[in-house]
Order: structure tokens, then sequence, then C-alpha cells
């Protein structure tokens, strides 16, 4: 529950924001976890979504997520909500956000997510990477640029999450050499592409079905990737429906193979689930190596 001080506090950034009053009537948590505490906030003047978390525990990570928030927004033509206040208080972060309402998926709901993350992957620039860093989870991921992508996937997505595992004990040492095997193989391992503008964390959880029916995409861990990356997270967790993965491939065509490749891709993000949430994340991350080694 927010404290009278900081609804009077949030009440004024909305002025300042929007010009007009806005007397929160009402609120709500909604979730959250061991990063974020998230609050549905009802106004006199229409709702919003709020994030706070601990600013000297996290800093940074809400510019970060406004910033890729900002990009979502100018690169997918799926809906994001838009931030309306980033500011801290007494060592308290907050993100301030138009809310989200939920509606019923049309018909051809996967079709058009798969087409729109297409078209969003058809965005690109010169190099690997981006120009500010950011978090996945909440953990720093590194974003110098490369010319290559197999260089970008070794030094800035395996190798941080490798070294960080070693020194929690969650990789043994012994361990290393297999690392060094597969990064030995991936020269020419993923198909020769220009760097695509990707969610970096599109798994079923990051996004929702709008009052149009259709995807609004959030939590964004964004850079210019090689486009593998989103549609092998996308199918970490449960997956998407089939129809999905057949506009987008339409759209968008595949090399073939790349249902084989996300295995490697994928291992990112469970080095990066091994660091949150311990251990038992490596035995799938050497079953996906040894698959390939």
């Amino acid at each position: 529950m927010l404290t009278q001080k900081e609804c009077e506090i949030i009440e004024a950034k909305l002025f300042a924001a929007r010009e007009q009053q806005h007397r929160i009537l009402d609120q709500g948590a909604i979730g959250g976890g061991d990063i974020n505490e998230t609050h549905k906030l009802i106004t006199s003047s229409g709702q919003f979504f709020l994030k706070k978390n601990s600013a000297s525990k996290f800093p940074g990570m809400f510019e970060a997520e406004d910033k890729g928030l900002g990009l979502l927004h100018q690169h997918s033509s799926c809906t994001v909500p838009r931030v309306v206040q980033r500011f801290e208080q007494n060592d308290v972060s907050y993100l301030l956000m138009d809310f989200l309402e939920v509606g019923n998926a049309k018909a051809d709901f996967w079709e058009v997510f798969g087409q729109k993350l297409a078209q969003m992957h058809k965005q690109s620039q010169a190099g690997f990477g981006l120009d500010h860093n950011n978090f996945i989870g909440s953990l720093l991921q590194f974003n110098n640029s490369r010319s290559s992508w197999e260089a970008f996937f070794i030094e800035m997505r395996l190798e941080p999450m490798i070294r960080m595992a070693v020194d929690k004990g969650l990789i043994p040492k012994m361990d290393l050499p297999i690392f060094d095997k597969l990064f030995s193989l991936l020269h020419d391992f993923f198909p020769r592409e220009a760097p695509a503008f990707l969610h970096g964390d599109l798994w079923n959880g990051n996004f929702s079905i709008g009052t149009d029916g259709y995807a609004c995409l959030f939590d964004p861990a964004v850079y210019f990737g090689h486009r593998e990356m989103d549609l092998g997270m996308s199918k970490l967790f449960g997956g998407f429906k089939s129809e999905f993965y057949m506009s987008y491939h339409n759209s968008y065509p595949l090399e073939a193979g790349w249902e084989k490749r996300i295995e490697i891709a994928n291992l990112y993000p469970l080095l990066v689930h091994l660091n949150l949430f311990g251990g038992s994340y490596y035995a799938q991350v050497k079953e996906n190596i040894k698959r390939f080694i």
C-alpha cells in the first residue's frame, strides 16, 4: 500500500506530466516479486500502473526500462505502455505508466502477433548491441557493440553469465572447457543476417491481450541481435501457439534448422535463470550444449 505522502507526490507528478488534476481514488497491489512492487492506481482522470523498487539496490533499472519501452514504441506496431513519469524519492525508484487494460483475443491474434514481430525484427542498425546497457530481470545486460553476432553472443551474452555463475559456485570450474569447446564451434552456426531489433525477454509473461484483441508488449530487455534469440525465448517456457510461428515465417522466412539452433540461443536465458534462481537450470544448460558439441 502506498503511503499518503507517496500518493501526494504521484498526484503532483501526474499533474506535471499531463497538465490535468489526477486525484488517486483507489490503489491496489497487483503482484511484483523480489525486484519490484507494483500497483494499479485509479485516479479521477484515468488508470495508471506503478512500479517501485530500491534505488540503491537496482540503480538505473527504471531508466533502462523507460528507454526500452520508448524503443519498443519506435520499432514495434504492438501496443506498448507509455511512461508518464520516472522519479526517485528517499532511495525509492518509481516508474509510472499508463495502465494496459486486458481484452479478449481476436480470432487472428497469433497470426497478427507473428506478423508484427517479424516486422519489428526487420528494423536494423549497423552493429549488434545498443548504445546503453540495460537489464534482464535484475541482472545487468551488457550491450557493447560488436560487428558479428558470434562475437556479441559470446562476449556480451554468454561469458558474463558464465563468470557470474562460476563466482556463485553454480558452475564448477572443471566444466569450463565445455563452454570453450562450444565457443569454438559457433563460427557460422547462426545464419548471417542483419542485426534485428529484439524485445530481448519475449516469454509469455511479457505480453498481454489488449482491449483491441491484439498483443501488448512490456518488460523489455531490448537490443539489436539475432532474431532467433526472441524466437527461442518465446519457446522456452511453454511456447506460443503454432499459428504465431507459421505467420512469422511467412512474413520473414527463417532458414532451415532454426528450431535446433534456438537450443543454443536459449543458453543465454537459461544462464540468466541459473544466476537468478539457482542450480536446477544448470542441467538444462549442459543438456543443450552436449546435444551440440
